[in-house]
């Protein structure tokens, strides 16, 4: 049997890093050797398992970063990320990134310290959304250039408490989309007053806010007499969970760089 993979989650009293540790401790691949969230966190000193909903693991919550780990799975906030990077560059530990709203800067963090490190970052680490959105590109480059044009709206809905609009997933579809239209292509985000004719040169983009929504995109194809929706929905968050496991795992072993699913996937 292969030894377990030394994980540390790092943003484990989150939403999503609670379920990153609950799938982790159902693995017989991995091993949860620290669940790390800042030190004002107020379940700091709770048991991560616990936390997660699931038996004690004998791991409480900690603010301080261990030394023997194999692997990071980063679902934070962007104002942890340069911490985290920083830590993972001195322990040179591979590191999985799937927080979202990170800043261009912080982008250029990640793909300098990738000189040192195997990173995969990803803004969506769900399996089916980077399956669609290699799909999305291909339907756009049988598409492009057809009589009468294809109009491209990109359409996403996400809980109440999400602080980023549009997601970073919908707009990693639109950069994929944009790469297999002409040059000059617009990125349009949202409309509202006399904005006149809809150009041909432009993808669209329209950000819903309901309920606790866990993720879900729309891209629209309209033609002129006919259309095609491609549509991919979270029903939770185990989704985007499984994904980054599954990046952690394929990290083990590889050289530096800077990875995304559609390696992780095969995709590329």
């Amino acid at each position: 049997m292969n030894t377990p993979i030394q994980l540390a989650v790092h943003g484990a009293a989150g939403r999503m890093g609670r379920r990153v540790v609950a799938l982790a401790a159902a693995d017989p691949d991995f091993q949860i050797a620290a669940a790390i969230d800042h030190a004002d966190n107020p379940h700091q000193g709770e048991d991560a398992g616990s936390l997660a909903g699931i038996n004690p693991l004998n791991q409480t919550l900690v603010s301080q970063w261990p030394t023997a780990i194999d692997a990071v799975v980063d679902f934070s906030l962007p104002q942890a990320i340069d911490d985290c990077i920083a830590k993972c560059l001195f322990a040179k530990v591979p590191l999985v990134v799937a927080t979202t709203g990170l800043s261009d800067s912080q982008k250029s963090s990640l793909a300098k310290a990738a000189e040192s490190l195997p990173i995969v970052w990803a803004p969506s680490m769900s399996m089916a959304v980077n399956l669609s959105m290699k799909v999305a590109q291909q339907i756009t480059e049988k598409m492009a250039g057809i009589a009468g044009g294809v109009d491209i709206e990109i359409i996403e809905r996400h809980h109440r408490y999400k602080a980023d609009a549009p997601s970073g997933t919908a707009l990693k579809f639109g950069e994929l989309i944009a790469e297999k239209l002409a040059d000059g292509t617009k990125h349009v985000h949202g409309r509202e007053g006399h904005t006149g004719e809809r150009t041909q040169n432009e993808i669209g983009y329209h950000a819903v806010r309901v309920g606790d929504n866990p993720g879900e995109h729309t891209i629209v194809f309209g033609m002129l007499g006919e259309k095609i929706e491609l549509n991919v929905a979270a029903s939770n968050r185990d989704c985007y969970a499984s994904g980054a496991l599954a990046a952690a795992k394929w990290l083990q072993g590889k050289g530096n760089g800077l990875y995304n699913m559609f390696d992780v996937l095969g995709l590329s």
